[in-house]
Formats: structure tokens, sequence, C-alpha cells
């Protein structure tokens, strides 16, 4: 299946298809000098793979964790391309979760200004996620995706048969995005993960009605002027509580602990209520207190506070503009 990407500024397909990895050489243009980055969480087999239909493969492995999103590992790949003689019409295929996606993007979007970037994403949050939509970064002095730029894929190719390698707690963290995309804007899905009792089977329509989300918002705001804000639903509590865990929550399970209370009394139940079914955290560990320095260098952060996204009733959403502190009130609330 092809999802086709059209924005102001670029167009790009996504494919969707079982096995699709195995294909990259006939879906991508590789017959070049190709930087094929992954993580050492990532199954070896998955870049290798990639790297056996390319022209002139070069495959560089960093740590597993979000502590690679940083500018050490950028310059790492930034000094693999220079030092291989890439050139601009060389490219970079990133075979991995949200952290490889975001840091490849990003060496991509910087290397001679630009080279092409295709995104092959093994995990659930970066398939129906992350890898769409171009946004691209690493963290800098503790605050998470604070360097980066939009950049957009050539191509995204999302193989749901890689999942299958996926730990159970990755999976579900992956999960949390797809709740956050049905909480905001589909309750059709919202019940179907609700009541779902066979999720392996149900996975394929929840990752295409989640990409059909992420899709149609990308489309009409590329650069997150307005509507994009609706995709940060969970994120801005759930920033803060990444942030000050250190590595120790994977990020779906902290959009999971922030969407709670960014919603009312019912969707607030019913988000629990689905976050405990699949093993997910639902209770906030840390006070107003201990969030608010990171809440203050939200990214979003602008001096009249920050667009909040609030889901009253499960499959609609606002905007409000709201200061650190009120929203950090909603923790007691």
């Amino acid at each position: 299946m092809i999802v086709p990407v059209k924005t102001d500024t670029w167009n790009y397909d996504i494919v969707l298809e079982p096995g699709a990895i195995k294909k990259a050489g006939e879906l991508l243009n590789l017959n070049r000098r190709v930087l094929v980055v992954t993580d050492s969480g990532v199954p070896a087999q998955y870049a290798e793979t990639v790297a056996a239909q390319c022209g002139e493969a070069a495959i560089v492995t960093i740590p597993q964790g979000e502590q690679s999103k940083c500018f050490d590992e950028l310059r790492h790949l930034l000094s693999e391309m220079l030092d291989k003689s890439f050139t601009r019409v060389d490219c970079v295929v990133a075979v991995g979760g949200g952290v490889v996606g975001d840091l490849s993007g990003f060496a991509a979007s910087c290397y001679m200004r630009g080279v092409d970037f295709y995104n092959v994403p093994t995990t659930l949050l970066s398939q129906v996620d992350s890898s769409i939509g171009g946004k691209t970064a690493i963290d800098f002095g503790g605050v998470k995706n604070i360097v980066g730029a939009f950049y957009q894929p050539k191509k995204v190719i999302i193989d749901p048969e890689v999942l299958e390698t996926l730990s159970r707690r990755q999976l579900m963290a992956g999960l949390a995005e797809a709740i956050k995309m049905a909480a905001t804007n589909d309750a059709e899905l919202f019940e179907l993960i609700e009541n779902s009792a066979d999720l392996t089977a149900d996975l394929p329509q929840i990752i295409y009605r989640a990409l059909m989300i992420k899709k149609n918002v990308v489309e009409q705001d590329p650069r997150e002027t307005g509507l994009r804000k609706v995709l940060n639903f969970g994120h801005t509590i759930g920033h803060a509580v990444e942030s000050f865990n250190a590595g120790k929550l994977l990020h779906g399970e902290c959009v999971a602990l922030g969407m709670i209370p960014m919603s009312g009394d019912n969707a607030a139940a019913r988000i629990k209520s689905v976050l405990e079914k699949y093993g997910l955290p639902s209770k906030i560990g840390q006070s107003a207190e201990e969030l608010m320095p990171f809440l203050k260098h939200d990214k979003k952060m602008a001096s009249d506070g920050i667009a909040a996204v609030i889901v009253d009733e499960i499959g609609s959403f606002r905007l409000c503009r709201m200061s650190a502190d009120e929203i950090l009130s909603r923790l007691e609330g």
C-alpha cells in the first residue's frame, strides 16, 4: 500500500507493506553511497538487509537510547560521511526507532546543506508517528529536541513484520502514540484499541489509521504553526517527565502519563483504563515543583505560554494557551 504525503514544499510516499524491507533496493534509490544508521537495540539483520541492497553502504550503529540524540553522535555521523567522501548525491537511511530517525534525519539535513534521507522505522512508535512529518532533532542541555530542523524524508518504508522482534514494553510504548492519535482525532480507532481482544491481529489497522491521522495533519500544517500542535497531546507534561527521568522511561510511556492530566473527566477515565489494559504507566511520580524547570524550557513555550492540547471527549480536542503553572496545576486537579 502506498500512502502519499503532500505538503506545500515536499511530497513523498509512505510504503506500508509486510516484507517491504527486503525490497528496499527496489523502493529506494540506493545505487550510490549510503550511510545506514541503526542502534544497538535493533536486530542487526535489518540494517544488514538494507545495506546489502545498496551500491556502497556504510553501517553505523549508535548506542541504544535517548542519550544518543546528542552532539557527539551527530558529529559521529557527519564524520563518517566526510571520511567516506559522501557528496550531495549520496544519502542516509535510518533503520530503527525514533532516536535513530531523529538523529539520522538531522545529520542528513546538515551534511552539505542537505542530502537525501530515507526512513525505515522498526518500532511501532516510529511507524505510527515519528518517521512521518520531517521533525529531526537532538537533545541539548537536558532539554529534549531543542536543536533540530524540519527535514522531510524522500520516502518512508513501514514493514509491520519487523515488529515481531520488538519487546512487549517497546510495542506498548508505541501503542501509546496510537492512543494519542485516536484520543484526539478518531473515536472509532480509540474504541478498537480499547476493546481489542487480539492486538496482534488488529495492529495493521491501528497502524494504518494512525498513519492517516498523522498524514492529514502534516499535510495541512507541515511546520507546526497551527493544527499540527494537536500531535503534542500528552507531550508537554510527558517531555518534562521524560527529561526528569533521564532515560528511565520510554518516550511512549511518558506520553501516556502526559495525556491523563490534559483530559476531561470522562476522557481521562477512558484513557487511564486503556493504558492500564496494556500495562502502560498511568500515574506520574513527580511533583509539579520537580517538573517545572523542564516545562519552562519546553521548545513550544512562548511569552504567552504553551499551546496546550485538551481532550474533553474522546475523538476531539481543543487548543488553548496555558502557562506552565496552569498546566502543572492539572496534576492535582
